[in-house]
């Protein structure tokens, strides 16, 4: 069984499209709801280009999925709630699934892994450090707490807001 890491960002009917994206997880991976581990709800401005404010979390899982199978899964999951085929990468999302971590696995394809936007964006960073902090980054061996109490806070604006699941 592999432990495994998920970001879930939405700006777009936002609550409407958390608690879909959290059904369709626990239903793809055949959990029950209450065998994910979520982080709180967190609201961020997007990155990259202007538009509404996201609603941010991980989410985290084990699976005896592949990690060819758990990319798939959540391209799955994004296009059944709206994601066009040719979506931007710097655009509104209905539903925005990323494998962050699987295991400790290094790779570069299908995935990244560890995913760099880990260690850059504030509403990946602190939700994982939420729900993991005492697992190392495995490339840069420190602690997602450690890395969450080192970043620069002043560069994103981000704060919690109320579940809506």
């Amino acid at each position: 069984m592999a432990q495994i890491y998920i970001s879930l960002g939405s700006n777009i009917e936002r609550e409407h499209h958390v608690k879909q994206g959290l059904l369709s997880l626990a239903e793809a991976f055949a959990l029950p709801f209450e065998q994910l581990t979520l982080s709180a709800l967190y609201e961020s401005d997007p990155v990259g280009f202007e538009g509404a404010a996201f609603y941010n979390m991980v989410i985290g899982l084990t699976c005896s999925h592949s990690v060819e199978e758990v990319a798939t899964i959540l391209r799955n999951i994004e296009f059944a709630h709206g994601r066009a085929l040719n979506a931007k990468k710097f655009s509104p999302r209905s539903l925005d699934l990323d494998l962050l971590l699987y295991d400790n696995l290094i790779i570069d394809s299908p995935a990244q892994l560890p995913r760099d936007e880990i260690t850059t964006n504030a509403f990946v960073l602190w939700p994982l450090s939420e729900i993991a902090p005492n697992l190392e980054h495995p490339i840069l061996t420190k602690t997602y707490r450690d890395l969450w109490q080192e970043y620069n806070k002043s560069s994103q604006q981000i704060s919690i807001v109320a579940n809506c699941w």
